[in-house]
């Protein structure tokens, strides 16, 4: 069985090669997906590869920053760049006993300018 941080790892790697069967070995059958932001949820392995394959264009790249892993439980720092701009992403994601992945939470923060009254309290880079 591979670690959490392995199954994380070929689950950004297939869907930057774009290849949906192996992306789809990694997924539960009753995969659950959920984005908070759009109050996305997407059911089942076959909806979810749907959702990949049909819901974004091809041309963005994902840039895995870091993984970390224990367990069945894993979480991921990702930047996606599409059309020239780039933005990070963090997933969260749970196993299932057998090492496929059974849940996903996707945050897609985005940027937004430093409030005025919190610039003294910090630095910028």
């Amino acid at each position: 069985m591979r670690s959490a941080h392995e199954v994380v790892a070929a689950y950004w790697a297939t869907a930057e090669a774009r290849d949906w069967e192996a992306f789809a070995a990694l997924l539960a059958d009753d995969v659950l997906y959920r984005g908070p932001q759009t109050r996305e949820q997407v059911r089942g392995r076959g909806a979810y590869i749907r959702f990949n394959t049909e819901g974004f264009g091809y041309d963005w790249h994902v840039a895995v920053q870091r993984i970390v892993g224990e367990g069945l439980h894993a979480a991921s720092w990702i930047e996606v760049t599409e059309h020239g701009t780039t933005q990070p992403g963090l997933c969260f994601f749970d196993l299932a006993d057998d090492g496929r992945i059974a849940r996903i939470t996707d945050f897609w923060p985005e940027p937004h300018e430093l409030p005025a009254n919190r610039a003294h309290l910090v630095e910028r880079y």
